[in-house]
């Protein structure tokens, strides 16, 4: 018990720490006095101050590690709905669904420069997303095995990824350089104004996710001793596709296909809390995905000279050595116990 604690407060302490200094580091350097001063509404020396910690850090800080939480526990729910430590939010083709919904709209349509082109494609990203998460319930309902359908999930991928390339083939220089630096993946791209509703409804789906401790614990037993005890998996697993995809929709259509995440965290929080239980891996998923978040967040502003750098060109520098560490250790460490 005492693990899991110092696991929690550890991950707190981290977002208590991070936070803040996403508000002092970036490309314009602001005295943490004045920070402080703007989130006091305070006197504040200079408006330019004001405005870039309110209407950039405030919200790229919030998107972080709302991002981070969201695609965390996405990759919580299949690895353990599929039994697998290597299923993440990327592997279903619902990443690539909607970054093919956001390639129809920057290659097939046009650009994404304007604020009706920038709407046009967060609903391409949303609307890829959602026809992939169909065909995948779908599916789910033809196909009994877990692991079948995670085939079905990587080929949509596949197929997904064609139609992209094919795009790209045909479209303009222009709308190339625009899709591939929204592919790159950033932490800015939800506004003031859409904050409220991201968070609103990534909150929702965080808090949703909990009710499911108690199924997610009888998967880990197995699809049959869940049965006996009378959980119905088909309807939970489709529960669960919907959950998890719904999360990586909302992260990806707001900041891109971002990658790692969602399969590393998961197992950072096993890790350090010593179980699979998911009574407290959940809770701890969240806070470590939320401090991760934020933390390539921070590492993609250090060098500001070079302005901010692509979140994915970060997360995998995170992401391998655990993966390899996990693949080193893998008959000493215990993930569905």
């Amino acid at each position: 018990m005492q693990r899991r604690t110092v696991a929690i407060i550890s991950f707190t302490a981290l977002i208590v720490i991070l936070f803040p200094m996403l508000m002092i580091v970036g490309s314009v350097d602001i005295p943490p006095s004045e920070v402080w001063a703007t989130l006091t509404g305070g006197e504040v020396s200079r408006e330019a101050w004001r405005v870039i910690v309110l209407e950039t850090r405030i919200p790229s800080a919030c998107t972080a590690a709302i991002a981070g939480a969201a695609l965390s526990v996405a990759g919580l729910l299949l690895q353990t709905t599929f039994d697998n430590p290597l299923a993440g939010p990327s592997i279903l083709g619902v990443s690539t669904g909607s970054s093919l919904g956001v390639a129809i709209v920057m290659l097939a349509i046009g650009g994404a420069g304007s604020l009706a082109g920038q709407s046009a494609v967060l609903a391409g990203a949303l609307a890829g997303a959602m026809l992939i998460m169909v065909i995948l319930v779908t599916m789910s309902s033809l196909v009994r095995s877990a692991t079948m359908l995670l085939i079905v999930g990587i080929l949509i991928g596949y197929l997904s990824s064609s139609a992209i390339s094919l795009l790209n083939f045909f479209a303009t220089q222009e709308g190339v350089h625009s899709y591939v630096i929204w592919g790159l993946g950033n932490f800015y791209g939800v506004s003031t104004e859409r904050l409220p509703a991201f968070a609103a409804i990534a909150v929702a789906l965080l808090a949703a996710s909990l009710l499911f401790i108690k199924p997610l614990n009888a998967l880990l037993l197995g699809q049959r001793y869940a049965e006996n005890i009378g959980v119905r998996t088909i309807r939970v697993r489709n529960r669960l596709l919907l959950l998890s995809g719904a999360l990586t929709a909302l992260v990806t259509a707001a900041c891109g296909p971002i990658g790692f995440i969602g399969l590393v965290v998961p197992h950072i929080a096993r890790l350090s809390t010593g179980t699979s239980n998911h009574a407290v891996l959940l809770p701890a998923t969240i806070l470590a995905g939320a401090a991760t978040g934020l933390l390539c967040a921070l590492i993609s502003v250090l060098p500001s000279q070079w302005g901010v750098m692509p979140v994915n060109a970060i997360t995998p520098v995170i992401g391998v050595p655990v993966i390899v560490y996990i693949i080193l250790r893998r008959r000493k460490i215990f993930y569905f116990n």
